[in-house]
């Protein structure tokens, strides 16, 4: 092959490669903090990428909790919420894990988490539908091996560590 020949070669790769799109995918970290702070929720997700099949940029974390915090809470049910986490939040919190997801794995995330916005209310229960419960869910959603301990349910971090170490060979370290 004539050396012009290959250098017209190598060019048309090196533009075609820059010319793709770059690989795309959203990553869904799991979060904790520690139970006895004012901030709520406990245990929440944060979502960050590029969605494959339109190119949708993604940035933003969904955490679920009482709409009230009051002593309500500890007798039975009460209005509960999806809520986002700001940024100041989110560094105050422990980064439990990782994992990549397709589209479709992230759709499925979506649908849970709008499955719990739009539940009807009183939506929260400390023992049946809290913050762990939320991410539990949502860890199913994204193709985790997830079982709930009972014992484990009001303890973010515990249930989280515990899943991570369902799925070690899944994610991506915190």
């Amino acid at each position: 092959m004539p050396a012009r020949l290959a250098h017209f070669l190598l060019a048309l790769l090196v533009c075609c490669a820059v010319a793709s799109p770059a690989a795309a995918s959203v990553e869904i970290a799991f979060y904790s903090r520690e139970l006895g702070g004012s901030n709520f929720p406990h245990a929440f997700v944060r979502l960050r990428g590029t969605v494959d099949g339109t190119g949708e940029a993604v940035n933003a974390s969904y955490g679920f909790t009482a709409r009230s915090i009051s002593p309500g809470i500890l007798f039975g049910s009460v209005e509960g919420e999806v809520i986002d986490e700001d940024e100041a939040n989110i560094a105050r919190s422990d980064r439990q894990f990782s994992i990549t997801l397709d589209d479709t794995r992230y759709r499925a995330v979506i649908a849970t988490v709008e499955r719990w916005r739009n539940r009807s209310q009183p939506s929260y229960s400390l023992s049946r539908r809290n913050c762990v419960h939320f991410v539990a869910e949502l860890a199913a959603s994204a193709g985790l091996r997830v079982d709930q301990p009972r014992r484990l349910m009001k303890k973010p971090r515990s249930f989280l560590q515990h899943i991570r170490d369902l799925n070690r060979a899944l994610l991506i370290s915190g």
